[in-house]
């Protein structure tokens, strides 16, 4: 007795010459002004974003992010590969700095570095996810708080500073500047006259 034809379970995508190459628009953190992220316990940091001109959906993403000081670090709880579905990523930055201590998160600006699984730096191509580099955050570490009587004291102040710093040293500086001048003028032009 003959087996019957199982169903083909291929399919095949069509994509016209003149699709845009696809790409991803980050809807949180905002990208108008950088935003600044603190390492400690509780704090975790949503990354999130709209696919656009996506025709052809990725088998997974790889998120990561690109210290100034040149280290990569994977963003995520699956050191930073996720469904190619996915539009968020929720990234622990304190768990993170405890379980990697040989390559601690820096205080330092980053840069989110998202692709798909056709690799970083892949050409474009109509309809395929272009990688996108175009958010930049900073991350800090908090310090703790140090009462003024048990000794604290401002290393970057400096007495001589704030007074040369202040509106009423500079008034009187740029006045002086000016009667100094003024007069001196005075003097050449009427030694010129005689």
């Amino acid at each position: 007795m003959a087996q019957p034809a199982q169903p083909s379970h291929f399919s095949q995508i069509f994509i016209p010459q003149t699709a845009a190459a696809g790409g991803l628009l980050i809807t949180q953190p905002p990208q108008s002004s950088t935003s600044f992220f603190k390492i400690a316990p509780s704090q975790p940091v949503t990354f999130a974003w709209n696919m656009t001109s996506v025709l052809v959906t990725p088998t997974h993403l790889t998120v990561s992010a690109v210290c100034d000081n040149g280290n990569t670090y994977p963003v995520g709880p699956t050191d930073g590969i996720i469904p190619g579905t996915a539009s968020s990523v929720v990234w622990d930055l304190y768990a993170y700095q405890t379980n990697n201590p040989n390559k601690p998160l820096a205080q330092a600006t980053y840069t989110l570095n998202i692709w798909d699984d056709r690799g970083p730096g892949a050409p474009r191509r109509g309809g395929y996810l272009q990688q996108n580099s175009a958010l930049q955050f900073a991350l800090y570490t908090p310090q703790p708080y140090t009462p003024l009587a048990s000794g604290w004291s401002c290393a970057a102040c400096s007495g001589a500073m704030s007074i040369a710093a202040h509106p009423a040293f500079i008034s009187l500086f740029v006045t002086f500047f000016i009667v100094f001048f003024s007069g001196f003028h005075l003097l050449r032009t009427s030694a010129r006259s005689t």
